[in-house]
């Protein structure tokens, strides 16, 4: 039978308050599979997001997550607060035997992300990361056209991100003074969503990027990257973030998947797909989306309380995100060292604590 999900939501504000209006809806009122039995948040002024989309009572809102935790049961935590802060919150809910999804990354560092993948596996809980990009509908649908082999082997594939965005604060303010902001704020969804389509995980990587003198940013806005996946796939990445014009800003990517018997263009959420070869029977063919009652987040919760509650594991759970989190911080690295980093070697060290 079909248990109804406790839960603590973690972080109201914010992002926070996205999570509150658009995804804890779906899954406490839409579809019935959970419960919010308390809510966090160090600003007692965002709690107002949870009350009005839940109806969750004052006395459930805290600003202390240890009171919050040790006054209300709960099967799960929902952590969506900034990453440096993401180890800590995992500890707490792992102490009170409760299940994590949380928002992207696992954590700030390839060392913090490591430590958790271990603790969460040595607590025998479940835990899965919200890279809600990749689990959108045209992503998706690329995705399917892929693995069903409709079209062939697959050969490579060529993506690309560039926005104007070159003027503080046009990409949100704390994006211009961090370290690798192209590569931690977006090229990590796209990492993501580049390891989906190949249907393999990385093997190799090498990033080169730089930030233009006409940009505000402090990081690298800018970058080429190529991947090389496990299954002999490659990949090659153009994101730029302080660019003239916006060619393929976010959610409205550009994916071109060469395969043996035709090209799939995924341009701006419309998939078209090209050949000469006979496939399909006219040159060029659009694709109808696949349809389903939610994507992103709401999917994401809908999966994850079913896994939680005896259900298959999600495609967004621990073990599978902790190779995007290599994947991303690998290439922070070949992008720092200017080498080619390996980038299985490169997660074993982490984990092996070398």
């Amino acid at each position: 039978m079909t248990k109804r999900m406790r839960f603590i939501q973690i972080g109201t504000g914010g992002f926070g308050s996205y999570w509150c209006s658009a995804v804890l809806p779906y899954i406490v009122k839409e579809l019935g599979i959970a419960e919010a039995v308390a809510a966090v948040d160090v600003n007692p002024e965002a709690h107002r997001s949870i009350i009005d989309s839940l109806g969750l009572p004052p006395d459930k809102c805290y600003t202390d997550v240890h009171r919050a935790f040790a006054e209300n049961a709960a099967d799960f935590a929902i952590v969506v607060v900034p990453p440096a802060y993401h180890e800590q919150m995992v500890d707490i809910a792992l102490a009170h035997d409760c299940h994590i999804l949380s928002e992207k990354p696992i954590s700030d560092s390839m060392e913090s992300s490591c430590r958790i993948y271990k603790k969460v596996k040595q607590a025998g809980k479940k835990m899965a990361v919200t890279m809600s990009h990749r689990f959108d509908q045209d992503k998706q649908t690329l995705e399917g056209l892929l693995r069903s082999k409709t079209y062939g082997e697959l050969n490579y594939i060529v993506s690309r991100f560039t926005c104007e965005c070159r003027q503080y604060p046009a990409w949100g303010a704390f994006r211009y003074g961090i370290a690798d902001p192209l590569l931690i704020e977006g090229t990590v969804h796209h990492f993501d969503i580049l390891r989906s389509l190949s249907g393999s995980n990385a093997k190799t990587v090498y990033a080169k990027t730089w930030n233009p003198g006409w940009s505000d940013f402090s990081g690298d806005s800018t970058g080429f990257i190529t991947i090389e996946m496990e299954n002999g796939v490659n990949a090659f990445y153009e994101g730029a973030k302080a660019n003239a014009t916006t060619l393929n800003g976010w959610t409205e990517e550009y994916f071109r998947a060469e395969c043996e018997n035709a090209t799939l263009e995924l341009n701006r959420r419309e998939i078209t797909v090209r050949s000469h070869l006979g496939y399909p029977h006219a040159e060029n063919a659009t694709i109808s989306m696949k349809k389903q009652r939610a994507w992103k987040n709401p999917w994401l919760a809908e999966m994850f309380v079913n896994w939680i509650n005896e259900g298959e594991a999600p495609p967004n759970n621990l073990d599978d995100n902790l190779q995007c989190t290599a994947l991303l911080f690998a290439a922070i690295e070949s992008a720092h060292t200017g080498q080619v980093v390996d980038v299985q070697s490169y997660l074993r060290k982490h984990l092996n604590g070398d």
